[in-house]
C-alpha cells in the first residue's frame, strides 16, 4: 500500500507549466493532493493539467508580478477546493548572462519584480487564506544555490534569490504563531526549460556541465529530485521544520572546490 503523504491537501504551485513546478504538481497529485497550476504559459499549463487529470488539477493564468492576479489565483483555489494547505512559490526568471559592467537596470527590475515581489505577494495572499481558514499550512519557495554563493548565476538572479531567503526567514518568524511553516529549497543546476533557454544548451549539455562541476558524483540531478524535496517540506514529515533553506546540491555549497581539487 502506497502512503499518500498529501491526501486531501490543496496546493497552489506557481511556475508549474514546466520544469520543477510541473514535476512537483505531478508528484503532489500522486500523493493525493488537489493542485492548482498557476503560470503565464497557458497552452503548456492547460496541457499539463489535462495530462494529469482535470478531476485533480486546475490551471489558472497568473503573472506573479501583478498582485491582483496573485490574489485572484489564491481566491480561485480556495473557492474551488475549499481551502489552501500548501503554496509552492516557484515562478521565477533567470535573466541575461551579463556582468555588472553591462547590467541593464530595467531588466534587473523585472527580475526582482518576478522573483522577489512575486514571491512576497504569493506568501502574503496564501498566508491570508491559511489564517482565515485556520489552516496549519506549508509555504515553500524556490531559491537556488545562488542564494548561498556568489558567482553561480547572473547578478540580478543572485540578488533575488538571496532576497527570497530573507523573505522566508522573516515570514517564518511571523507566521509561526498561526502554525504556518515557511521554507525554501535551493537546487543545484537542473536542466529545466528556463536554464536550457538561458544558456542555449540542450538538457544533456546542462546536465553534463552540472555533473562535471558538482561535488556528488554518480548521480544526475533531475527536476524530480527537487520535487521530492518539496514534497517532504509540504508533508507532515517536516512538521517542525520552518525557516530553512534546504540546498539540494550534493554538498556543492559547503565544499571548498579549490581545496578539494588539490587533494584529489
Amino acid at each position: 500500500m502506497v502512503l499518500l503523504r498529501l491526501e486531501g491537501k490543496v496546493a497552489l504551485i506557481t511556475g508549474a507549466a514546466s520544469g520543477i513546478g510541473e514535476e512537483t504538481a505531478r508528484l503532489f497529485v500522486q500523493h493525493g493532493a488537489f493542485v492548482v497550476i498557476a503560470d503565464v504559459q497557458d497552452d503548456l499549463g492547460n496541457r499539463v493539467a489535462e495530462s494529469i487529470g482535470l478531476d485533480k488539477v486546475s490551471y489558472r493564468n497568473c503573472d506573479v508580478r501583478d498582485e491582483k492576479q496573485v490574489e485572484e489565483a489564491v481566491s480561485y483555489t480556495v473557492e474551488k477546493y475549499g481551502k489552501l494547505d500548501i503554496l509552492f512559490s516557484n515562478a521565477g526568471i533567470l535573466g541575461p548572462l551579463t556582468g555588472i559592467l553591462e547590467l541593464d537596470i530595467d531588466t534587473f527590475d523585472d527580475i526582482m519584480a518576478t522573483n522577489v515581489r512575486g514571491t512576497a505577494a504569493m506568501i502574503k495572499h496564501a498566508a491570508r487564506a491559511m489564517v482565515a481558514k485556520k489552516t496549519r499550512g506549508s509555504i515553500i519557495c524556490t531559491a537556488s544555490i545562488a542564494s548561498c554563493l556568489g558567482g553561480t548565476g547572473p547578478h540580478g538572479y543572485t540578488a533575488s534569490k538571496h532576497a527570497i531567503v530573507g523573505l522566508v526567514r522573516g515570514t517564518c518568524s511571523e507566521l509561526g504563531a498561526h502554525g504556518i511553516r515557511v521554507n525554501c529549497v535551493s537546487p543545484y543546476g537542473v536542466a529545466t526549460p528556463l536554464v536550457c533557454r538561458a544558456y542555449n544548451w540542450e538538457p544533456s549539455e546542462v546536465e553534463a556541465n552540472s555533473c562535471s562541476m558538482g561535488n556528488l558524483k554518480g548521480i544526475v540531478l533531475k527536476a524530480r529530485h527537487i520535487a521530492e524535496t518539496v514534497l517532504f517540506l509540504a508533508s507532515d514529515e517536516s512538521a517542525y521544520i520552518s525557516g530553512q533553506n534546504l540546498a539540494v546540491d550534493g554538498g556543492f555549497t559547503v565544499v571548498n572546490q579549490v581545496v578539494s581539487s588539490l587533494t584529489n
